[in-house]
């Protein structure tokens, strides 16, 4: 007997189109496939070599059985946490997600905006194609963390320090999993390249390949690919977060750990924050899910740091379950960019609106009225229920 899996493709076999009101993140989703040119729809939306690892981090969660409790006053919910330390409405955040103006013209400012109108944290990836400073002022009072890629000039990465720091960012999410990009065969195939129109818009007054790199597939066959392998510093070590440390005031959080003795190794090094991630499975390919490898983590770090995660989720009851395991929060980035594609900033807000909604549902319907109640008991392989069959 195979073990019951359930609907890993549910997601595609609920209300069909993607019209100009979608019912849920799926039909965000095929709307940008309809919408985008093929550059910038496969470079959103593929994981690297056979995309094992991508479809993976969906799967796991339908894995994953909830176990409601029943006869819980609902009536009244809470879903505000904190994350280092500040409020957000809910414990979904958005992820880094670069050249947001391929997806559409209100790019990185809109997802500024939108993130600020629903009360939760943005996270602005270094190769935004608008310049952190403009994406800031967006959205004054937003709470914002950088991204951040170590590259080999060190002169060029203190400076985007420093000038995150000015413009009111919290905190550095160090990127530790890409001293070279994974091989991402759509990007080959289609020789991605960064639209004429655009930059990347933290690097424009440095001109050359730092702006304007990802012009070009050059050697490696993608124009991302050959500007991280000229310019992103493969050298990088644990010194180097002592070293981010030492020439910062920022809360740096490790974005790329998978397992139990990096998460280890990170509290060692006095980060303040470990996030869970596989890079949208955009990076070595057949690791696990992140889902899979989270509760381990968060059981070896003992809640000395806090714990995200990221990777597959696009439902509620996705969200639900990683808070349930020991995320502090979660992080979205493909639904920010289907929303983007669907209709700029209104999109953002609506598309991470309506996962927060079902958020909500799928904490009513479990019995639980605030994120602490959320607690490990409520969730259960399904392989755990095959032996009762």
């Amino acid at each position: 007997m195979s073990e019951p899996i359930g609907p890993v493709l549910e997601q595609y076999a609920t209300v069909s189109g993607a019209g100009p009101a979608p019912v849920n993140l799926a039909e965000y989703e095929r709307y940008m496939k309809n919408a985008l040119p093929r550059n910038a729809h496969d470079y959103y939306a593929s994981g690297s070599n056979d995309m094992i690892t991508l479809r993976e981090n969906r799967a796991a969660y339908s894995r994953l059985r909830l176990l409601p409790r029943i006869l819980v006053d609902v009536s009244k919910i809470n879903t505000k946490t904190t994350v280092l330390g500040r409020e957000v409405s809910s414990p979904i955040c958005l992820a880094p997600t670069a050249m947001q103006k391929m997806a559409h013209p209100d790019g990185e400012c809109g997802t500024s905006k939108a993130a600020c109108r629903l009360g939760t944290l943005m996270t602005l990836s270094s190769w935004s194609t608008t310049a952190l400073e403009e994406v800031a002022s967006a959205a004054p009072g937003g709470y914002r963390w950088f991204q951040l890629y170590v590259y080999k000039d060190r002169v060029v990465t203190l400076d985007l320090i420093r000038r995150a720091e000015k413009a009111g960012y919290t905190a550095l999410a160090v990127t530790v999993d890409t001293p070279i990009l994974g091989r991402r065969e759509a990007d080959v195939k289609n020789k991605f390249a960064l639209p004429s129109h655009l930059t990347m818009g933290n690097f424009t007054s440095l001109g050359g390949s730092h702006s304007s790199g990802t012009k070009k597939s050059g050697a490696e066959g993608s124009g991302l690919a050959s500007y991280v392998s000229a310019l992103i510093d493969q050298t990088l070590t644990w010194n180097d977060i002592a070293w981010l440390r030492k020439n910062t005031r920022l809360k740096i959080v490790v974005k790329g750990v998978m397992t139990v003795e990096d998460a280890v190794a990170s509290v060692k090094h006095g980060v303040d924050g470990i996030w869970v991630s596989n890079h949208g499975a955009r990076q070595l390919d057949t690791t696990p899910a992140t889902i899979e490898v989270l509760p381990e983590i968060c059981r070896a770090v003992a809640k000395k740091v806090e714990v995200y995660v990221d990777g597959g989720i696009i439902r509620g009851t996705d969200v639900f379950k990683a808070i349930a395991l020991g995320a502090r929060a979660v992080f979205v980035g493909r639904p920010v960019l289907w929303g983007l594609a669907h209709s700029g900033e209104e999109g953002v807000y609506n598309a991470i609106k309506m996962l927060n909604d079902e958020f909500v549902l799928a904490m009513k319907l479990s019995g639980c009225i605030c994120i602490e109640d959320i607690k490990p008991s409520f969730v259960k392989p399904a392989a755990a229920f095959r032996s009762k069959l």
